[in-house]
C-alpha cells in the first residue's frame, strides 16, 4: 500500500534545498570572514589600498616577481617567520603598539617599518570628481610624532623638509614632491638611503645584531658576531622615513620601483621567507573565530567532509525506490479481525486438530445447499453428494475426503484434506 504522489515535483523541492543551503552556508561564511560592509579601499596608507599613498602596487609588485606575498588582518600573524611590513597611519597610528609589535619579533623574523607621512581624503568624497574608486587627493605632509616610542630611535629626529634628491643601494634618484620629503637624523639608523646631507630617508637599526648584507649596503662594517655584545639571534629592522619612496606614488618611476625591489632584498638577507603585509595596525584587523576557521586548513577537509556527507543523505532521500509506503493499521477491522483473532487463539492452543471436524461440515452444508439435498443428517447428507458426482462422472469420494480431514492431527495434513474438498466443492458448485 502506498500514499498518493507528492504534489510538489522532487526537482523543484531539490532545488529550494540548494539554493536554501547554499543561501545558509554563504552567510555564516560572512559572518566568519567579516563581511561587515567596510572598505579596503578607504583612502588609507595600506597594502590593500590602491590610492597615491597606499602600497597596493608594492604588494603586486613582489608578488610579479615571485615573492611569497599575502595581506593579513589577523594579530595571530605578526609573530609568522616572514618579512612583516607595518604601514601605520598617519593619524590614528599607536607608538606604544607598533613598538610591541616590533619588539616581539626580534626573534621571530625581519620587520620593514615605513613611516606615514601623507594627509589624504577620499577623491569620490569630492563634487563633480568622478574617479575610480580608492583614488584619494592628497594633503600636505606630516612627520609622525611616535617615532621617539620606537626602540632604539628615542633620540632620534624626524624632519619634513625639502630634499631635492636620494641616494642608495647604488641607485639615485628624486622623489614625488621635493619639498615635503621626510627624513631622520640621528645615530639611531644605519642608513640605506639618503640625501645630500647624511640624514636618513631609509635605514636599519644599529643594535647589537649581526647583519652583514645591510651593512655592506649601508657601506659600514657588520657586527662582530664572535663579541660577546653582539647577538647574532636577532633580526633587522629597517625604517623607510619617506614613504614615497615605496607607496604607489613612488612607484611610478622605474628607479624608485627598483629602490623599493632593493629595500626588500636586503631586509631579507638572502633568506627565503613569504612577506606578510599587516593591516591590523592601519584599523583593517579582523579577529578570527570558530566558524571562519572551518572554512581554512587544516579544518576545511573535515568540513568540506560534512557537507558531502550532507549532499549525499540528501541525493539518497530523492532516490529511493517508489513513494513512501503508508503504515498498515494495527488492528484489522470487521470479518477480517475476527477471523484472525480465532486463528491467533486457536494456534496458541495448540488446537489446529479440532479444526478439521467444523470445517468438513461446513464444505458438506454448502456444498448440500447448492444441490438442494435437504437431508439433516450429516452421513446421509455426504452419500446424497457422492451420488450427484456418481451421476456427473466423477469420483464419489466426498465421504471419503470429509472423513480424512475430520481425521487430520497435523497440519500439513489438514491443509491437503481441505483443499481436497475445496477442489470438490468447486467442481460441484459452478
Amino acid at each position: 500500500m502506498s500514499r498518493s504522489a507528492s504534489p510538489f515535483s522532487p526537482k523543484l523541492i531539490l532545488a529550494v534545498l540548494v539554493i536554501g543551503a547554499g543561501a545558509f552556508l554563504l552567510f555564516l561564511y560572512a559572518i566568519g570572514a567579516g563581511w561587515d560592509g567596510r572598505e579596503d579601499r578607504n583612502g588609507g596608507s595600506h597594502a590593500a589600498a590602491n590610492g597615491l599613498n597606499g602600497f597596493a602596487g608594492l604588494a603586486r609588485l613582489l608578488e610579479a616577481r615571485g615573492y611569497d606575498v599575502s595581506l593579513s588582518r589577523s594579530q595571530a600573524r605578526l609573530q609568522d617567520k616572514a618579512l612583516l611590513i607595518i604601514t601605520p597611519d598617519v593619524f590614528s597610528a599607536d607608538g606604544e603598539e607598533i613598538a610591541k609589535i616590533i619588539q616581539a619579533r626580534r626573534y621571530a623574523g625581519p620587520t620593514l617599518l615605513i613611516l606615514p607621512k601623507w594627509t589624504a581624503g577620499r577623491a569620490d568624497s569630492v563634487r563633480n570628481l568622478n574617479v575610480p574608486r580608492g583614488w584619494v587627493v592628497l594633503g600636505s605632509g606630516v612627520a609622525p610624532d611616535f617615532v621617539g616610542q620606537i626602540p632604539g630611535l628615542k633620540n632620534d629626529e624626524i624632519k619634513l623638509g625639502k630634499r631635492d634628491r636620494w641616494h642608495g643601494l647604488d641607485l639615485q634618484g628624486t622623489l614625488p614632491v621635493p619639498e615635503q620629503t621626510l627624513a631622520m637624523h640621528g645615530a639611531g639608523l644605519a642608513p640605506l638611503i639618503s640625501d645630500r646631507t647624511g640624514d636618513s630617508l631609509a635605514g636599519y637599526l644599529n643594535d647589537a645584531g649581526v647583519y652583514p648584507y645591510l651593512a655592506q649596503a649601508a657601506g659600514i662594517s657588520p657586527n662582530d658576531g664572535n663579541d660577546s655584545r653582539t647577538d647574532d639571534s636577532l633580526w633587522p629592522v629597517v625604517v623607510v622615513a619617506e614613504p614615497d619612496l615605496m607607496n604607489n606614488y613612488g612607484l611610478a618611476d622605474a628607479t624608485r620601483a627598483e629602490a623599493a625591489v632593493a629595500l626588500i632584498e636586503v631586509t631579507l638577507e638572502d633568506y627565503d621567507l613569504p612577506i606578510v603585509f599587516d593591516l591590523t595596525v592601519a584599523g583593517l584587523g579582523r579577529s578570527e573565530n570558530l566558524l571562519t576557521m572551518a572554512f581554512r586548513p587544516p579544518f576545511l577537509a573535515a568540513t568540506l567532509c560534512l557537507i558531502l556527507a550532507a549532499l549525499v543523505i540528501a541525493w539518497r532521500s530523492f532516490r529511493r525506490f517508489g513513494p513512501p509506503v503508508a503504515e498498515a493499521p494495527s488492528f484489522a477491522m470487521g470479518k477480517e479481525q475476527l477471523a484472525r483473532n480465532s486463528a491467533a487463539l486457536v494456534e496458541r492452543a495448540r488446537r489446529l486438530h479440532l479444526l478439521g471436524p467444523p470445517y468438513a461440515a461446513l464444505i458438506s452444508a454448502r456444498v448440500a445447499v447448492a444441490l438442494n439435498i435437504r437431508e439433516a443428517d450429516l452421513g446421509a447428507r455426504e452419500a446424497a453428494i457422492a451420488r450427484v458426482q456418481a451421476v456427473r462422472g466423477l469420483p464419489a469420494d466426498f465421504p471419503e475426503r470429509a472423513e480424512a480431514l475430520r481425521n487430520a492431527r497435523r497440519p500439513a495434513d489438514l491443509l491437503r484434506a481441505a483443499g481436497a474438498l475445496k477442489s470438490i466443492e468447486r467442481t460441484l458448485v459452478q
